[in-house]
């Protein structure tokens, strides 16, 4: 029997050492995809303050010092901003580490010069290290070298962890024996019994139950490792594992993410008390959590330093020294992670490239996300569900969001708020929360119309009850918003006002067909059930499908998915190459442009104008409110010159909210619009157009002075239009005739457009 146990035994332990083994080498190599934000670029004539600044470089954890003498710090001295910047990579090049100076003036950057005192033309940041993708296990780390790591951290964790780690054979009894003699006399935890590889045995391959036969198991395999790995080895592989934190879903393993998620910075710039602060949170990073239990991590992190003094690892001078700094923990504990947007890369990388290419180690993934734009963003939407939440007494839940910003010549996504828990990974609204999009669905109706060449801005339409008779003998009415009917109105006015019965009589004019075949150019990812409520809004979307819809209104009529990723860099430092994405126009620039004009009018006189009240007074926008049936979704969706936004509001359990477009997702797009600095609307007018005034009201063609509320729209040349009595135009007025007939009121357009191209 004794010899059958210890053949069982052996084997046992034969099994467990090639188990090691195998998924230990296989294992320890794996790099994960880092995924990047796009690098903010300084140039001459970058409309920034010192303060706007300081806070990119704080986003990117440069510290302020007396003098810029090492990478990752700058100081500030009057109109000068000094920075010692890091070595940095981009997609297409790199840059070595240098000194920059930034001279500015009241507006802005006025000069970059290098350290030698030559002027720079344009220089980028760093880009921010937004997280990883790792390829196999699902994992998220930053995985270092051994050149990466400051000597200090392997010195520190083995003088409190692991004393004999150079000697010992995995395992350390004698070891085991003094920490239990020191914590008795302690009485309480100071030190541990396992050495630094069975802690890398338990976590790379065992769970945390302290029962005998798994400590066994611990012991056997960390032998096992200490015979077949070197100690530089096991150390960088210690390095780059252990456990340190919890940032919701998302576990922080290793110290290069651990560095990056305490203190936004690289792990080879962490002072001696932040080193000690990551050695003290290994014991317990849960119980030593320095944002939840301060005190209790400072106790810890003191008594390290204290360690590390008693041998010799550093200066007594200097443990004090370190002791009397605070924790120096960054203020938000999800750091530059966004999981939203990950997810969004992630879905554009499957849908871009070669699912082969994305499984190789080490990619390098540079994104469209400007950090700036994503946390107005963020901010926009908490600050305005906040309010509604508290105006809104009684409601038995929180109200959710989501937002889409995108620069629409480009089709890049450079902001996405997935819901008011930015730092959850969980379901992500922006992408998958699919509802109707409300009144988003007329522009597209009266694009058709336009289309159809029967309408334009100033077509006279009637806002008259409908009544559509549906199959099974039932029939469909529906009714304005305020329950009124409102007769003759000009297209512009009803599309402004987003009046329900004018809109649902020139979509069953043009054709249920044709207005679906729009919505599908524009990018709807599925056909729209043409029913008549489609006129309405019974379309469901999700937001990112919303913003794919308004990025062709926005940017002249063309189709250009959405993207996230900008380029993917192979560890050989090679662009992995991606599908052809298609530019495809999709509507005439003249048709859009009259929409788009019409757009504006929905700000200056329709449901969007509160925004004005918000909004620099030149800065011209267009937009679109939209509210689902009985208020269930409030949708505002709107673009500027360079940039479109979509904001959904609602609750996940798709109950009445009581909100309009304009009540609830309004104030958060208009706040995020006017944190941008973003550039006004635009567009120049195509052959064809020619713009005139109207009355608003009536649609008749009137000038300045001769109406109380005047709407400017654009109109194919020579539309007939009828013009307002007593606004001297002839009997007949055409458009395009307005500058013979008044040749002052010409003199005076032709002088604003022309001063309007000097100040832009």
């Amino acid at each position: 029997m004794a010899g059958i146990a210890v053949v069982v035994i052996g084997a046992y332990v034969f099994y467990l050492d090639r188990l090691v083994t195998h998924q230990f080498e296989g294992r320890r190599w794996t790099l994960p995809a880092q995924v990047f934000a796009a690098p903010q670029e300084l140039y001459a004539g970058l409309p920034l303050t010192a303060g706007e600044i300081e806070q990119e470089l704080h986003r990117l954890a440069y510290r302020r010092a007396d003098k810029a003498d090492a990478p990752g710090r700058y100081s500030l001295s009057g109109n000068q901003v000094s920075l010692a910047l890091r070595p940095a990579r981009f997609a297409g090049e790199s840059r070595p580490a240098q000194r920059l100076d930034i001279t500015l003036g009241p507006k802005g950057i006025e000069a970059l010069t290098d350290g030698a005192g030559r002027e720079v033309p344009v220089i980028r940041l760093e880009p921010l290290l937004i997280g990883s993708i790792f390829p196999i296990h699902g994992e998220d780390r930053i995985v270092v070298t051994p050149e990466q790591v400051p000597a200090l951290l392997p010195a520190a964790l083995k003088a409190v962890e692991d004393r004999k780690f150079d000697t010992h054979h995995g395992v350390d009894p004698a070891g085991m024996l003094r920490a239990l003699w020191v914590n008795v006399r302690a009485g309480q935890i100071e030190q541990g019994g396992s050495t630094l590889t069975q802690q890398l045995v338990r976590s790379y391959f065992l769970s945390t139950r302290q029962t005998l036969s798994r400590k066994l198991r611990e012991a056997v395999m960390a032998m096992a490792l200490d015979a077949h790995f070197t100690k530089a080895d096991l150390m960088n592989a210690y390095i780059n594992e252990i456990f340190l934190g919890q940032d919701g879903d998302r576990a922080i393993h290793g110290f290069g993410l651990a560095s990056q998620f305490y203190f936004g910075k690289p792990l080879a710039e962490l002072d001696l008390h932040e080193v000690a602060l990551m050695v003290a949170i290994v014991r317990g990073p849960s119980y030593y959590d320095p944002r939840r239990h301060a005190d209790r991590a400072r106790a810890r992190r003191d008594l390290v330093l204290k360690i590390l003094a008693e041998q010799h690892v550093v200066s007594a001078a200097e443990a004090t020294a370190a002791s009397q700094k605070p924790l120096g923990v960054s203020t938000r504990a999800s750091g530059s992670y966004y999981p939203a947007y990950l997810d969004f890369v992630r879905r554009t990388l499957r849908r871009d490239y070669h699912e082969e290419d994305l499984t190789q180690a080490g990619l390098t993934v540079y994104t469209s996300l400007d950090p700036r734009a994503q946390e107005d963003a963020e901010h926009a939407l908490e600050k305005e569900l906040t309010r509604l939440d508290k105006a809104r007494k009684g409601a038995r839940q929180p109200l959710e969001g989501a937002v889409v910003v995108t620069t629409p010549q480009s089709g890049d996504v450079i902001a996405l708020v997935g819901g008011r828990e930015v730092s959850y990974d969980g379901f992500d609204r922006a992408l998958d929360a699919r509802r109707p999009m409300g009144s988003l669905v007329k522009p597209f109706i009266y694009l058709t119309a336009l289309e159809s060449g029967r309408y334009n801005a100033a077509t006279v339409i009637q806002d008259q009850p409908v009544d559509v008779k549906l199959p099974g003998g039932r029939h469909w009415t529906p009714e304005n918003f305020t329950r009124q009917v409102y007769g003759p109105v000009p297209v512009v006015r009803a599309l402004s006002e987003s009046l329900n019965l004018a809109t649902v009589g020139v979509g069953l004019d043009v054709g249920l067909p044709k207005v679906a075949d729009t919505l599908t150019r524009f990018g709807l990812p599925q056909p729209a059930e043409q029913v008549p409520a489609m006129l309405l809004g019974a379309v469901s979307v999700t937001p990112l499908e919303a913003a794919q819809l308004f990025n062709g209104l926005a940017n002249g009529g063309f189709r250009n998915p959405l993207r996230a990723v900008r380029a993917v860099i192979g560890a050989d430092g090679k662009a992995v190459k991606a599908f052809p994405l298609e530019v495809t126009p999709v509507a005439s620039p003249e048709n859009v442009y009259q929409l788009d004009r019409m757009l504006v009018s929905v700000m200056e006189h329709g449901t969007g104008r509160a925004a004005h009240a918000v909004l620099a007074p030149d800065l011209t926008v267009a937009g679109k409110s939209g509210t689902s049936s009985d208020y269930r979704d409030s949708w505002f969706a709107g673009f500027s010159g360079a940039h479109a936004v979509v904001v959904w509001v609602g609750y996940d359990d798709n109950d009445p909210t009581g909100l309009t477009g304009s009540a609830g997702a309004l104030p958060v797009w208009t706040r995020i619009m006017a944190s941008l600095g973003t550039r006004a609307w635009d567009a120049a007018l195509p052959d064809g157009l020619v713009e005139v005034h109207l009355d608003y009201a009536t649609g008749l063609r009137a000038l300045p002075g001769c109406s109380d509320d005047l709407v400017t729209v654009a109109v194919p040349t020579g539309t007939a239009i009828v013009p307002k009595p007593g606004c001297g135009f002839p009997d007949s007025a055409q458009a395009g005739e307005a500058q013979a007939s008044h040749p002052l009121d010409a003199l005076k357009d032709r002088a604003a457009k022309w001063w309007q191209s000097l100040t832009h």
